[in-house]
């Protein structure tokens, strides 16, 4: 399968924040990420890229997040 992992920037860099996420959907400046089988995670954040080569996603945080990341 083809599921992608979230990279985070910091300012000390990037970090994976999560990973196996298979649903990505922007809502106005919430960024909704999805695992199989488990409830979404929500985060005020902006997309910075999409690697699909690599299956990585670049999010800049904007606000603190909710839910469960890794």
């Amino acid at each position: 399968m083809c599921q992608a992992k979230i990279l985070l920037e910091e300012s000390s860099g990037e970090r994976l924040f999560m990973k196996d996420v298979v649903l990505l959907r922007v809502e106005g400046g919430t960024v909704v990420l999805q695992r199989l089988f488990e409830d979404p995670v929500e985060l005020h954040a902006e997309l910075l890229e999409a690697d699909f080569l690599k299956h990585t996603v670049r999010l800049r945080r904007t606000d603190e997040a909710r839910g469960r990341g890794e």
